[in-house]
């Protein structure tokens, strides 16, 4: 279903692509946007449990496409180094096939937002939550299920 990787020396395993996801600070979703042209932007996310979350506002291209095709790809960068006499880059990445959905249990929102909070204001999250109960009507939470995921490196 997923294709191979074509140069499968640089592919590196599901546990390095796995703590790529839980490591970095962002990630860029791409989704089908409007008219068949990839729409792809970067998000603010936190990955548990074999899993991506992030939260979104109400309304705008991003939820728009994801209510439209639930498939997406999600990417992360963990180094980009670029090397000119060499004529080359050293890189590590990760991306991950999978499906989104809306998270619509109270519980399962606050949970997912509590931790986006633990990852990047933990010395904020009471002064969060408050921030949190006051923006409840303006945000959605997506969750992204994944299919498929690999990393890769090269030197």
């Amino acid at each position: 279903m997923f294709r191979e990787m074509r140069r499968k020396q640089c592919q590196g395993s599901y546990e390095e692509a796995e703590a790529m996801m839980k490591k970095a600070p962002h990630g860029i979703l791409g989704v089908l946007g409007d008219e068949g042209y990839p729409y792809t932007v970067p998000v603010s996310f936190v990955y548990k449990q074999g899993k991506i979350f992030f939260h979104c506002a109400t309304e705008g291209h991003k939820l728009d496409a994801l209510m439209n095709n639930e498939k997406v790809s999600f990417c992360v960068i963990e180094q980009d180094e670029i090397i000119p006499e060499e004529f080359n880059t050293l890189y590590r990445s990760a991306i991950a096939f999978g499906r989104a959905k809306i998270l619509r249990e109270d519980e399962a929102i606050q949970e997912v937002l509590e931790m986006i909070l633990d990852k990047y204001s933990p010395k904020h999250m009471d002064s969060g939550k408050k921030y949190i109960k006051a923006e409840w009507a303006n945000l959605k939470v997506v969750e992204i299920e994944i299919d498929h995921m690999t990393a890769k490196a090269g030197d």
